[in-house]
């Protein structure tokens, strides 16, 4: 009997060990992907940079320079050299973590991109905190009252946020609270000096937006997970036992129901800290989105394609972490990964 609990014993940790390494091949595989992706982007980025009109130099000097000072400028920075040495030498240099020098401000594009990604992540990260538990709650409301005019409502109302643009909501959100009722401050930006709920206060509007958007999404993604966890042959069987209501949906129903929603909201992390232009530029919020904008707008190329492909850096690392956590959470996946 020792030598069967053993031998069991043995093929449980090589099985276990199998299943880890398999797993970690999966999980390479998406790394590799994403490489490639990002590798593609920056392609993208700079071919899309090159089409831009307009003269670099001519732009930084103002229409009334001499065509010699033009040209002499478009030399210094290298704009004049072939397409792909220029693009082999910025992503090497992008690489190292050098973003180049800014044209607009002749200055290092690095912190410049650093301080607006960290105010992104602040405007992203407080609208993901309000969002997650908003949606996962009537998403889950929802399922628990499948049928009934409840549902109907939190559905409709979701799928009717969803729909609306961020501009179109941004703006209605300025009219009524910031123009007509003045409860709130319509611009993003706060004295030096300010205490972190008159930061709260001003970040209050531009946050909306991006909470209507989301929370059908999210909100309906929990709901088909709840009604699928209701309908499953565990729950009956908690059920048959005798178990409390309460604990069926606790330990059981939102325990399985929450997962994909949870690694889908994972993905939404990396939208909502790049994917904020329009939001930012309406807010006047000196995000990764408005320097982007204001990059395009002054043909300021390093400025711009660096914050893209940050951009796309952030989101790639959030899809990265999404995945991660759809296999390690839920065992379905874990099993078809090491197939």
């Amino acid at each position: 009997m020792s030598t069967s609990v053993f031998s069991s014993s043995s093929r449980a940790r090589r099985t276990a060990s199998g299943n880890a390494a398999r797993i970690a091949r999966f999980l390479a595989t998406r790394l590799v992907l994403s490489a490639i992706t990002l590798w593609l982007l920056s392609v993208i980025v700079f071919a899309g940079g090159q089409l831009l009109p307009g003269d670099i130099g001519r732009a930084i000097l103002g229409p009334l320079a001499d065509a010699r000072a033009v040209a002499a400028l478009d030399h210094q920075l290298g704009v004049d050299r072939p397409l792909v040495t220029q693009y082999v030498e910025w992503i090497a240099h992008f690489v190292r973590g050098d973003m180049g020098i800014s044209y607009a401000y002749r200055e290092a594009v690095g912190p410049f991109i650093g301080e607006a990604l960290a105010h992104s992540a602040k405007l992203g990260l407080l609208a993901f905190v309000v969002v997650v538990p908003l949606g996962i709650a009537g998403g889950v409301w929802a399922a628990m009252h499948a049928g009934r005019w409840l549902d109907r409502v939190i559905s409709i109302t979701g799928l009717s946020a969803t729909v609306v643009p961020e501009f179109v909501s941004s703006i209605a959100l300025i009219l009524i609270f910031g123009v007509w009722l003045r409860w709130l401050p319509i611009e993003a930006s706060w004295p030096p000096d300010a205490g972190v709920l008159e930061q709260l206060r001003h970040l209050v509007l531009p946050v909306l937006p991006l909470v209507f958007v989301f929370f059908g999404y999210i909100a309906r993604m929990a709901r088909a997970g709840t009604v699928e966890a209701l309908d499953a042959d565990y729950t009956r069987t908690a059920i048959l036992k005798g178990l409390p209501q309460r604990v069926v949906i606790w330990r059981h129903v939102l325990r399985n129901a929450l997962l994909p929603t949870i690694t889908v909201a994972a993905t939404q992390l990396g939208y909502m800290i790049g994917g904020l232009v329009v939001v930012e530029t309406l807010f006047h919020y000196q995000g990764i989105g408005s320097l982007i904008y204001n990059a395009a707008k002054a043909k300021d190329f390093p400025m711009l394609e660096a914050g893209v492909l940050t951009i796309g850096v952030v989101y790639t690392v959030a899809n990265l972490v999404a995945d991660a956590l759809n296999v390690l959470l839920n065992p379905r996946l874990r099993v078809r990964s090491a197939q």
